[in-house]
């Protein structure tokens, strides 16, 4: 069956042989209909989709794979980010989701990874599910026309009611897996329904790709522009404010999670955005807030008792809770998806040990450290065990998607860098005046004026210090933030115990450096903060 009267393409490639039951390039409200119908979702009240993912809420990294054969084998960062599989394994487990397929309704969408059409790719997306390819529609890149008889580069089969009977026996872990095969140009994705496998086994693949045959930089980050083609990136892990800070209505967005930078500016790997829908706030963020309308897929969510009006605040099922949209659901969204080299980087970390600068200016070594470092906390709460701030060190601001080695990325920011006039910041969006528990988060206000502050070049006109651990620039003034925010140690109660808490956190990230201190210059070792064994600075 198919409901949008076009041809159904040749799957047998995919071992699926039987198109009676093939939904391809569905619109939205078809989707939308099917999954209602299905009971795969509700409306909200402002016509979002609503839908649970099932019993996975939230990637699953010991899950994944990536098939080890002669293209892979000597290039992948092996380990526990890059878990191998055999190939005798994958194509057992390639068979049995494309037959897996055969018997029930599917749905495929066609779609691309890349704004630049020079390094983009085509996918085709095979979903067990309407809300699945909703997300799909949302995610990749819609193209103007399609033609079912062409097959796409790669393909991504999505199989949430898929498990593997025998995991042990093929080198699994569990009978849920997502499997990367770069020789046969697949994905698996079997027994989640959770959407952002999805999108993020697409972006690993970009992550290998690109670097490695076209020295294009792939990053995770966010990035916006304005009328002057003054490009700004944002990178950061979950939680930091990656895409809250970067949806801001006076510049225009690119994109909210993934672009590449060549010699020719920066691009969106993406269509659209999967921000956090955690605590979600129309007055602190209307872009996001607004975003969640028809067409947008929201995951996860509880509504308000009685109503279809979505309680954001309510983290019963998971406090991982998403809202997929389009890129144009954003007023003032870059429609091709391209804009020229940024001018700013952003660093972001929610520092809960309350100890970094919320603002501090970084050399091209520092920039080159603090990418690799990659880091931020984890907060008690967000984890069962975790009971006082967790330091997170997460390479390149995405370890969990780098099949390369760090160093790749690292070398490719440096030369990035070198060429052009780049001013990088690292920002902290998360406490001060103590550590989570006893301090406070840093205002949202005070962050995105500390962003306009570097946008604009007057934080660069400010008097700055060196911060006598961590070795940072930071400024002693900006405008509409007070001049005691800025001073990290000050702000705190108790000066011993801050020097303390920032010299604890320095080891940390001593001990997190060490698997990358063969792989890089001593000019960018010497960029490591100071970890002192007295409680003040000598």
């Amino acid at each position: 069956m198919n409901d949008s009267k076009t041809t159904i393409p040749d799957l047998t490639y995919l071992f699926i042989r039987n198109t009676d039951r093939v939904h391809y390039q569905a619109s939205v409200a078809e989707l939308v209909e099917y999954a209602i119908v299905n009971r795969e979702g509700n409306l909200s009240d402002t016509g979002a989709l609503s839908a649970d993912t099932g019993r996975f809420t939230g990637r699953l990294p010991a899950d994944r794979y990536i098939v080890r054969d002669e293209v892979t084998e000597d290039t992948v960062w092996w380990g526990n980010v890059n878990q191998p599989l055999s190939e005798t394994s994958f194509e057992f487990l390639f068979e049995q989701v494309g037959v897996y397929f055969n018997d029930r309704n599917i749905f495929v969408r066609d779609g691309i990874a890349g704004a630049d059409t020079n390094h983009s790719i085509g996918i085709r997306t095979i979903t067990e599910t309407a809300y699945q390819n909703i997300f799909a529609h949302n995610l990749f890149i819609r193209p103007a026309a399609f033609d079912p008889t062409a097959r796409p580069e790669w393909s991504v089969l999505a199989a949430p009611g898929y498990t593997c009977t025998q995991p042990e026996a093929l080198g699994l872990h569990h009978g849920n897996f997502v499997v990367i095969s770069f020789k046969r140009k697949v994905v698996l994705i079997a027994g989640t329904g959770y959407t952002g496998e999805i999108k993020k086994s697409i972006f690993s693949v970009l992550n290998y790709t690109l670097p490695l045959n076209k020295r294009v930089l792939s990053m995770h980050c966010a990035a916006n522009t304005d009328d002057h083609g003054h490009t700004a990136l944002f990178f950061g892990l979950s939680g930091t404010g990656k895409t809250t800070l970067s949806a801001d209505k006076g510049r225009m967005l690119i994109g909210d999670d993934e672009h590449g930078w060549d010699n020719n500016g920066v691009f969106n790997f993406e269509g659209g955005c999967y921000a956090k829908c955690i605590g979600l706030d129309e007055n602190k963020e209307p872009e996001i807030f607004r975003a969640v309308r028809f067409g947008a897929l929201i995951e996860n969510i509880n509504f308000f008792p009685g109503t279809r009006v979505p309680n954001y605040d309510d983290v019963s099922k998971t406090e991982n809770t998403r809202v997929a949209y389009p890129i144009h659901h954003v007023p003032g969204g870059v429609a091709s998806g391209r804009a020229s080299a940024p001018k700013n980087i952003f660093f972001l970390t929610a520092d809960a040990f309350g100890v970094i600068p919320p603002v501090s200016l970084l050399s091209t070594a520092q920039a080159m450290y603090h990418f690799m470092s990659g880091y931020t906390a984890k907060i008690a709460g967000t984890e069962q065990g975790i009971s006082e701030p967790r330091a997170v060190f997460s390479a390149c601001f995405g370890e969990a998607f780098l099949p390369l080695h760090p160093s790749r990325y690292a070398e490719l920011l440096k030369d990035r860098l070198v060429a052009g006039k780049i001013d990088v910041w690292l920002i902290n969006t998360g406490w001060i005046a103590g550590p989570y528990g006893i301090g406070r988060r840093i205002k949202l206000r005070y962050t995105r004026s500390i962003i306009q502050a570097a946008l604009s070049g007057t934080l660069k006109e400010s008097t700055f210090r060196i911060h006598p651990i961590f070795r940072l620039r930071y400024p002693t003034s900006c405008p509409d933030v007070p001049d005691a925010v800025l001073d990290p140690i000050q702000l705190w109660p108790d000066e011993q115990a801050y020097y303390a808490q920032a010299s604890q956190l320095a080891k940390l990230f001593h001990a997190n450096f060490k698997k990358f201190a063969k792989e890089v210059s001593d000019e960018v070792l010497a960029a490591a903060p100071v970890a002192m064994e007295s409680a003040f600075p000598i």
